[in-house]
């Protein structure tokens, strides 16, 4: 079985058509979306239509449920006061933009989901099991995430929020952060999604990276109103 997952799309309607292509040319099974459709890029319908239309199950990231529920914080925990200032200012924006129907689409969006795939129970999350918001980073002292999944029940978790894709092995456990299509941090600016390969006694991952057209998009941040340090990390590829 392969099933695609990708995440933190962050309003690049143009990147996201360019991973839906990608997707679509693998001959996937299945394909989940980890949440954060919206905040920070200048297109937050046209992504939210995307997803509609494909008609992708989604998982809720902080960003939609900011701006599903009308909240007065992002819920990204920002130490940094100039990030948390941007952040705001993009939360702002962003619930200016969105309209009435593809608010309550936000509000709908599934809080995590389960299933079993070639034995495997898998457990699918935006930041982690526990909190919308919490970041599974890959050094996470593995102790700690051995409870997560002893709690959990689940042979697999794939989680998305940091922006930072990797896989993570322990003891037969798997985790995997599917990396971010809209707004990478790893220094790569081309998007981001995973693929994950599974048998009854196999599992495999690759994270795919796709191109697209950045300048396009860190020019329509630009014009939009947003802060102008979006489309430099766009550009960049540092979030």
């Amino acid at each position: 079985m392969k099933i695609a997952i990708f995440s933190d799309i962050h309003g690049n309607a143009i990147a996201l058509e360019a991973v839906l292509k990608d997707v679509d040319s693998r001959g996937v099974d299945l394909v989940f979306c980890g949440g954060d459709l919206v905040g920070y890029g200048a297109y937050p319908n046209e992504v939210i239509n995307l997803i509609r239309k494909y008609r992708i199950p989604t998982i809720m990231g902080n960003y939609d449920d900011g701006v599903g529920f009308s909240r007065s914080d992002c819920g990204c925990a920002y130490t940094d006061p100039r990030m948390k200032e941007l952040g705001q200012i993009s939360l702002e924006w962003t619930k200016k933009q969105v309209n009435f129907e593809n608010r309550a689409f936000l509000r709908s969006l599934l809080e995590r989901i389960q299933f079993t795939a070639c034995g495997k129970k898998v457990l699918i999350v935006h930041g982690s099991p526990r909190r919308i918001n919490e970041y599974l980073d890959a050094d996470r002292p593995e102790e700690s995430l051995l409870r997560m999944f002893e709690d959990e029940k689940a042979d697999i978790i794939i989680c998305g929020h940091t922006h930072l894709p990797y896989t993570k092995i322990m003891d037969a456990k798997c985790l995997i952060n599917a990396g971010s299509v809209g707004k990478p941090k790893d220094g790569d600016q081309r998007a981001a999604y995973t693929v994950l390969k599974l048998t009854e006694s196999s599992l495999e991952t690759e994270v795919i990276r796709v191109n697209y057209d950045v300048e396009r998009m860190a020019q329509a941040i630009e014009t939009s109103g947003l802060p102008r340090e979006f489309a430099t990390a766009l550009r960049n590829g540092t979030g």
